[in-house]
């Protein structure tokens, strides 16, 4: 059984394709379950995002897994799996280890080292293990990820250049309006009116980020199809709330959109975006959702200004990679091996176990027979037996696992150990009895 993650990421597909790709939380559960009716998998857990879309399994084997999970990928996609598979990547085993650490880090984001993946790589867990897709080896890979990830915030200073996605797009917004013509309005300041479309986590985010940089709840707006949804951010924040039928009428007030409805389709178009600007009043959007909420078109109008994840990519590329991302990567290199080492030696442990125990059975079964035979014997006498066959038998154990245990670092460890229960012809139940008593104490 090995660890396997098949995905794609801002880094290895373009927008639109991750667009089609992106799973909202029902699609993820239900993929996750999905992957699971493959006799190839036992465990899997599901982390979308914004920027990445991966399936994290348990496999059997290999080849299976594969062939399945991209199966699967290429049907929600609505893609061939000749076009999808450019956009693809896979890890395996301690490849696969490395990424998820990597990943839960901030050092595979597109905007490096952001906190944002920690929480959403955290309610992936939730998720699975709510869903009951997960089992001991995912559960224990994921929240040795989660982890490192607090490891690398506290430990480095790497939160000074590692904005979350929001922190990022609103960043891009105030220099877009700043950027302006100080006649045409176009300036941050306190009459600067928001309104912010969604009340998932991404919405929870923008409004909360924006409160804390100054700005007057009153000067925020929150709309949602659900309006009940849009009201709890009423108690939460002390924002404004916008039933859905009030957006257009809305959004002719507001200086900056913030969208990420979590819808399947585009909700402003270019013909919404115009009508709501017809009178030359400029504006900023800002297009937190995956697939997008704005259409790519609206660039076209005049005095509108868009910020998408295709503009936070290559904001992305020109950051500056310092030392405090030298020390993360440092903090995810060590954890790896730390965690190859405990889950080779755990792999090893049973055998070892069950070799031993295997001898203590036999020595008892000899030891009876002898004391039959011998008839009359003292206490001292059968004592001095059994001690020199436990010798006997402790010595000749004692290379072969002294040997397995040092072999467990290197690459023959699971090799050697496998050998050393075929060569003894030990019992598998006996070792799999070993490894679930094993598991049941963490």
């Amino acid at each position: 059984m090995s660890v396997l993650v098949l995905g794609m990421s801002h880094r290895t597909a373009p927008i639109e394709v991750l667009e089609r790709a992106s799973l909202d939380t029902d699609d993820g559960v239900k993929l996750s379950h999905k992957v699971l009716e493959s006799p190839h998998i036992t465990e899997s857990v599901v982390i979308s995002t914004c920027n990445r879309v991966e399936v994290y399994v348990e496999a059997e084997r290999f080849h299976g897994a594969i062939e399945e999970l991209s199966r699967l990928f290429a049907d929600h996609a609505g893609l061939g799996r000749d076009e999808l598979v450019h956009h693809l990547y896979v890890h395996y085993d301690d490849a696969a280890v490395a990424h998820l650490f990597s990943v839960a880090a901030g050092l595979d984001s597109m905007i490096l080292g952001e906190s944002q993946i920690l929480g959403q790589v955290r309610l992936s867990l939730q998720s699975a293990q709510a869903e009951s897709t997960v089992g001991p080896a995912l559960n224990a890979l994921f929240q040795q990820a989660l982890r490192i990830g607090k490891r690398g915030h506290a430990e480095t200073g790497i939160d000074r250049l590692a904005p979350s996605v929001v922190t990022a797009a609103l960043d891009a917004a105030n220099e877009a309006m700043a950027a302006g013509d100080p006649a045409d309005g176009r300036q941050i300041d306190a009459e600067t009116r928001y309104l912010v479309a969604g009340a998932g986590t991404m919405a929870s985010l923008a409004v909360r980020t924006l409160i804390e940089r100054g700005v007057a709840p009153e000067r925020i707006m929150l709309t949602n199809r659900t309006y009940q949804r849009a009201a709890e951010f009423v108690a939460t924040f002390g924002v404004g709330a916008v039933r859905w039928e009030s957006l257009d009428l809305e959004l002719r007030a507001a200086d900056i959109l913030i969208s990420c409805t979590g819808a399947t389709g585009v909700v402003f178009d270019r013909d919404r975006i115009a009508a709501a600007t017809q009178d030359g009043r400029p504006i900023t959007l800002v297009d937190l959702a995956l697939p997008r909420d704005i259409a790519a078109d609206v660039t076209t109008l005049p005095n509108t200004t868009l910020i998408d994840m295709q503009v936070l990519a290559e904001r992305a590329a020109d950051s500056e990679v310092v030392a405090d991302v030298a020390a993360v990567r440092a903090i995810v290199d060590g954890e790896v091996g730390t965690f190859l080492a405990a889950k080779a030696a755990s792999r090893v442990t049973p055998t070892v176990v069950a070799l031993r125990g295997m001898a203590v059975e036999i020595v008892q079964s000899e030891t009876d027979r002898l004391e039959a035979r011998l008839g009359d014997l003292t206490d001292a006498q059968r004592a001095e037996i059994r001690h020199a066959l436990r010798r006997v038998s402790d010595k000749l154990l004692h290379q072969p696992t002294v040997r397995v245990q040092q072999l467990v670092d290197g690459p023959a460890g699971l090799t050697y150990a496998d050998a050393l229960a075929d060569l003894f012809a030990l019992d598998p139940s006996a070792v799999d009895r070993v490894s679930a008593v094993g598991e049941g104490a963490e």
